[in-house]
């Protein structure tokens, strides 16, 4: 995991970029887990933890009719948030989370482990470009969370090509 988490800091500190990350079934997880890293906070700008619908609404712009016509847990919502994260912060890198970790919740359209991820990056002040992914974890609540998180991190050095 360090070694994930490292591969970003030598990234985004080489690009001079900031950090956001948006969650909401990983709960604050990613972020507890970058700042556990000495010297986070020369990549790590601010999360936000966005586990209501109301709170994706109200803390980054998530608009309601995304969430009445897709649900909490899509494409859709993944990418709303990560863009949403970066127009509340001064990062110019975001990560977004959403997902159904179980044991309950989940339906056979969207079962437990269905995670979407966003990254998106600032181009420019008016430009944005996003990219999401669907993930279908298995196992524990703990290990769909882990999963999810492992993956984010991987989404995110993959926006790198060296």
């Amino acid at each position: 995991m360090s070694d994930l988490i490292n591969s970003i800091f030598e990234e985004l500190c080489s690009l001079d970029m900031m950090l956001v990350t948006a969650e909401s079934c990983t709960g604050g997880l990613i972020a507890k887990t970058i700042t556990d890293v000495p010297g986070a906070s020369k990549f790590f700008d601010r999360g936000f933890v966005t586990y209501s619908d109301q709170s994706k609404i109200d803390m980054l712009g998530v608009f309601a009719e995304t969430i009445y016509d897709y649900g909490a847990v899509s494409e859709q919502t993944a990418r709303e948030m990560a863009e949403g994260a970066l127009l509340n912060s001064a990062s110019n890198v975001a990560v977004a989370v959403t997902g159904i970790a179980g044991p309950d919740g989940g339906t056979p359209q969207k079962p437990v482990g269905l995670v979407y991820i966003a990254v998106a990056i600032k181009i420019t002040e008016k430009r944005v470009t996003t990219e999401t992914h669907e993930h279908k974890f298995s196992g524990t609540r703990d290990d769909i969370r882990n999963a999810a998180m492992n993956a984010a991190f991987t989404h995110i050095l993959e926006r790198f090509p060296d």
